[in-house]
Parts: structure tokens; sequence; C-alpha cells
């Protein structure tokens, strides 16, 4: 068993809480490296202490309900664990599963860094389908209050997240972003009213258009750039200024698809939890998100030390954010594999 001083004690240079909620943090987040699932129950068998299992869950369960966890704090230690300076790439998008018959949607606005997008950002809609603009505008305003916008280079999203109200708050506040539009959206072009799809109707996958003149859409002038899919479907992305690679920084949004996999079923199957209550599954949320990006920095500096062999299909055999979660877990439950050196250096990335 590995000792849990220097965990909480690198958690507590981060978080200003209490000294009991320290403890409960450092062991949850081991306990769900461990089992590989939100289940409280199965958390619950692992959770390091001499109380058993039922007490533990107990704890937990009082934890989700009666601690109010500072959702800005947990931000800003997921950044600093991500390493990331400048030029940050943002993805805004929606992950919902059904749990006791109750709709679980979160809305989430994620950082995308080594293939993989991070959450830092969420809240959960309390309904099903599309977000609005307003919760948008709410969730943006809340990064911008914790980080500043100087450092984002672009925001990505998919076509729910493109709407006139939406468009012109970006551009009032001055993000960049590269959306994917509907190809029905009508737009104005060389004075000519026409669907934005009648635009791309000679592009391919192979041969994109790029549009270096902007079109009106909305009483505004946006660029636009997009191809025709082999499937027949056009993907045609807006930006707010001309960019020359639109479509290649858009592809990256393709990586909160990653995370949303790495959170539920390929790492800590979140889909697996009981818990529906709006304010107690944020804060579990908070708690698979920091440990997520904890295995992560551990999967980059193990990746810095011994570079896997990239595949055939040009993607490495395991993520960064598996090969970290395994090399934890495996120094968690083995004893013979109990390094301290390797525990120690683990936990200086938090």
């Amino acid at each position: 068993m590995q000792d849990f001083h220097w965990l909480e004690q690198k958690l507590g240079a981060n978080l200003n809480w209490h000294r009991a909620r320290i403890k409960f943090l450092a062991r949850f987040m081991t306990a769900l490296v461990t089992t590989r699932t939100v289940n409280l129950v199965e958390i619950a068998t692992v959770f390091a202490g001499r109380a058993q299992p039922k007490s533990h869950e107990q704890r937990c369960r009082r934890f989700l309900k009666d601690f109010d966890v500072p959702l800005g704090e947990i931000a800003r230690l997921i950044v600093k664990l991500l390493a990331v300076k400048s030029d940050w790439t943002l993805v805004l998008d929606r992950t919902n599963w059904q749990c006791r018959g109750s709709e679980i949607n979160l809305l989430v606005l994620a950082i995308v860094v080594e293939g993989l997008s991070y959450p830092v950002l969420w809240f959960d809609l309390k309904k099903a389908g599309n977000s609005h603009t307003d919760e948008r505008i709410l969730l943006l305003e809340l990064f911008l209050e914790l980080f500043g916008k100087e450092r984002i280079a672009t925001l990505l999203g998919d076509r729910e997240f493109v709407g006139k109200q939406w468009l012109q708050w970006l551009r009032g506040e001055e993000l960049p972003f590269q959306l994917r539009a509907k190809e029905n959206f009508n737009v104005i072009w060389r004075g000519r009213r026409m669907k934005v799809r009648e635009l791309f109707r000679h592009a391919t996958t192979q041969h994109p258009v790029i549009l270096k003149r902007a079109c009106e859409m909305w009483g505004a002038r946006y660029y636009f750039s997009g191809s025709r899919l082999p499937a027949g479907e056009y993907l045609i992305v807006v930006s707010s200024t001309f960019v020359p690679d639109a479509l290649t920084q858009y592809a990256r949004r393709w990586n909160i698809e990653t995370l949303f996999q790495a959170l539920k079923s390929r790492g800590f199957k979140l889909e697996d939890t009981h818990v529906t209550a709006e304010d107690r599954l944020q804060k579990l949320f908070a708690l698979v998100a920091l440990t997520l990006c904890w295995c992560h920095r551990i999967g980059v500096w193990l990746h810095e030390r011994k570079p896997l062999k990239v595949k055939k299909h040009g993607r490495l055999p395991k993520s960064l954010f598996r090969r970290g979660l395994d090399a934890l877990r495996r120094l968690l439950t083995n004893p013979l594999a109990a390094e301290l050196f390797l525990w120690h250096h683990f936990i200086g990335f938090l």
C-alpha cells in the first residue's frame, strides 16, 4: 500500500480545502484508478482506511452531498496539470446518458492536449437535447473570468453550437472560432442569396474549398471553408476571420469524442453512476476530471521516457491517458511493482 502523505501534501498545496477533505480526495482518486468505475459501492471496497466498505460508501455520499466543491479551483489545478501555457484550443460539446429513468446531459468545455480533450468546466443542463445560447455564454463567461482570453487560440464546436445570438456574442468578445455550420443556412455571396452548401458543391475531401472572401449571414460577415464527405454530407466550417486551415483546426474537435470514451467505457465508466442530483453529479464529474488529467500527465511523462511506436493507421497503440492510467493502477495494486520513486514522481505532477 502506498503512503498517501505525499499525495495529500501536493493536493493540499493546490486546493484550499480542510485537511479531512484533502484526505478524502486523495483516497477517492486512487480508488477510482484502482476500480476504473465511478460506482460508489465498488470504490468503497478498495477505499484506503480501516473502516468497513459500507462506511466508506457513506463517506463518499456525504462528500457529494455536503461539501461544496469549488469548481474554479479544480479547473485551475487541471490546467496546471495539463501544462498548456498558451494557444489553447477549446472544444464545446455535450455528453449524455440515461440513469434510473433520468436524462443526464452535461455541457462540457474542454482543452485539446496531446490528442485528447480534457474537461475544464461543465454543468448539468437538467434537460434532454441541445444547450441554449444563455447556457453556453454562462460557461464561457466563467472560463474567461478564471483564465482570460489572451491564451485562447480558437473555440471548436459542432452544428448545434451555431446560432445568430451565439456567434454575435463570440464576435463581441473577440473570441476566434471554427464551428460547423448547417448546410442549409442562408448566406449572401457576391450579392446573391443562396444556401451555404451551394458554395461547396464542387468540393471534395481531397479538394476542399477555402473562401478568402467573407459571406454575409444574419447581417454579419463570416468566412467559410468546406468539403463534401464521401457519404455526400457537407462539412462546412464558419469562422470569425479568414483561417486558411480552418478544416484542419476543426478536425481537432473529434478529440472530445475520445474524452467521452475515456470518461465512460474506456476509462472510469461514468455511466455506472447512480448519482443524478445536479450538484452531486457536478462534484463527482470534478473528481473524475481531475483524476483523468493526472493519468494523462503521467502518460505524457512515460511517453517522453519511452515512446510507443505509431501503428500503421497513424495512431499510438495506447492513448497517453490510458498509458498513464494503467501505470498508476499497477503501482497501486501490485506490491511488487510499487516503486517509491515512481509514486513520488507521479504525485509530483500535481
